[in-house]
C-alpha cells in the first residue's frame, strides 16, 4: 500500500528513514512526510502537525477493503522534541549512555531507546532544519521528565530553547520547502528539485507516476528557487514574509512563498516559484536551469524593489565552513 502511495522507495532495512511525497494523480503533493520502517510489517509516518487530519484522510481513503492492514493515528501518544546543534550528540550520549556518533547512529536512522531512564523513545537522526541533531518522539507520560533532563544536562553545553521562527529561518536558508507554505497539491517534486526522492523504477506504479513521467519529458513550467536579497538593509528596510512579487529582467515571473533572515549568509532569503510567461501571449513555457541562472531578479517588498541573486541549490560551501567552525568551537569547549 505505502509503495503505491509514496513516490520514494520504502523497501529499506528496518530502522531507516525515507523522505518521500505522497502524490495525487497530477503528480502534486498530497503529503510531504518521512516514513520510518519500525519492523518488517510496521511503519511510522511523520508529517507536518497541521496536516494531521489531511494525512489521515488520504491514507484512510486508500486503505484496501477487507485487508489485514491496520491504520492508527498515534499523534496523541507522543510529544516531539527537536534537539539541534553541534552538541546535540553529546547531550543525548550522556542521557542514553550509548555513543550517538555518526559511526554508531548514522544519518536518517531511527532506534527505540531509553533517554534519561525513560524508555520507549523513538530517536531519529534527522531534523527539518538541515542542522545536525535528533528528533525525539517521546511517550507523553515521559515528555516533561525528558525535557527537564535535556535542559539539565545541556546546561554545560549552552543549551537554549528555540521557537518556531528560529527553526523556520534555518530551514529557509537551507532551501528546504515546507508543505502548506511552499508546497501544495499542485506542486510536483520535479518543480522543486526533488526528483531524487522519486523512484520511477522501484517496481510499483505509485500514484502520480505517469504525470511525472510526462512532466519529465516535456519539462517543468515553473521552478522552486532561492533568492538572496543583495541591497536590502535589515535595520532600515521592511522585511519580506511571503507573497512578494518576483521580477526577472523587469518582468513579473512569480511570488515568494517563504522568507527569513539567514544568520549564516547575513542576508534575507526568500523562496518562491519562477514561471516563464510567453511574450504577448502569457502562455506558460518551460523553465530551465539556464533560464533561472541568466536572469536579473528583483523582489518587490511593499512597493520597493530589491535586487536578488537566484539559486537553484543552497550555499553548501558556506555551510561547510560553518560546520568546521562549529567543530572547532566544540573541540575548544570540550578541551576546557
Amino acid at each position: 500500500m505505502l509503495q503505491h502511495l509514496c513516490s520514494n522507495d520504502l523497501d529499506v532495512p528496518v530502522g531507516h528513514i525515507v523522505h518521500t511525497g505522497m502524490l495525487n494523480e497530477h503528480g502534486g503533493y498530497q503529503n510531504d512526510c518521512s516514513v520510518v520502517r519500525i519492523n518488517k510489517r510496521s511503519f511510522f509516518i511523520v508529517s507536518p502537525t497541521d496536516q494531521q487530519v489531511h494525512c489521515w484522510s488520504w491514507l484512510n481513503q486508500h486503505m484496501p477493503k477487507d485487508s489485514q492492514l491496520q491504520l492508527e493515528d498515534v499523534t496523541w501518544k507522543y510529544t516531539a522534541l527537536n534537539l539541534i546543534g553541534p552538541r546535540a550528540m553529546d547531550v543525548l550520549s550522556e542521557l542514553s549512555y550509548v555513543p550517538m556518533t555518526p559511526d554508531h547512529f548514522p544519518s536518517l536512522f531511527c532506534k527505540e531507546m531509553s533517554v534519561g531512564y525513560a524508555n520507549g523513545i523513538r530517536v531519529m537522526s534527522m531534523t527539518h532544519t538541515g542542522e545536525p541533531g535528533f528528533m525525539l518522539y517521546i511517550p507523553i507520560e515521559y515528555a516533561l521528565h525528558v525535557y527537564n533532563e535535556l535542559m539539565s544536562v545541556g546546561q554545560k553545553y549552552g543549551i537554549r530553547n528555540a521557537g518556531y521562527y528560529a527553526l523556520r529561518s534555518l530551514r529557509i536558508e537551507k532551501f528546504f520547502a515546507f508543505w502548506g507554505q511552499d508546497l501544495d497539491t499542485f506542486s510536483t517534486p520535479l518543480e522543486c528539485g526533488r526528483e531524487f526522492r522519486v523512484k520511477f523504477d522501484k517496481g510499483t506504479d505509485f500514484i502520480g507516476r505517469q504525470a511525472l513521467l510526462k512532466q519529465r519529458q516535456e519539462g517543468v513550467c515553473r521552478r522552486f528557487t532561492m533568492f538572496i536579497l543583495e541591497d536590502h538593509d535589515v535595520d532600515l528596510d521592511l522585511w519580506p514574509w511571503w507573497g512578494e512579487p518576483i521580477y526577472r529582467n523587469g518582468k513579473y515571473v512569480g511570488m515568494t512563498t517563504s522568507s527569513a533572515y539567514s544568520y549564516t549568509l547575513a542576508r534575507h532569503v526568500c523562496l518562491g516559484f519562477v514561471h516563464n510567461y510567453g511574450e504577448g501571449t502569457g502562455d506558460k513555457l518551460v523553465v530551465t536551469a539556464e533560464f533561472i541562472n541568466r536572469g536579473d531578479y528583483e523582489i518587490d517588498i511593499a512597493g520597493q524593489r530589491f535586487r536578488a541573486k537566484a539559486k537553484l541549490y543552497p550555499f553548501s560551501s558556506l555551510f561547510a565552513q560553518k560546520l568546521r567552525k562549529d567543530e572547532m568551537e566544540l573541540s575548544s569547549f570540550q578541551g576546557k
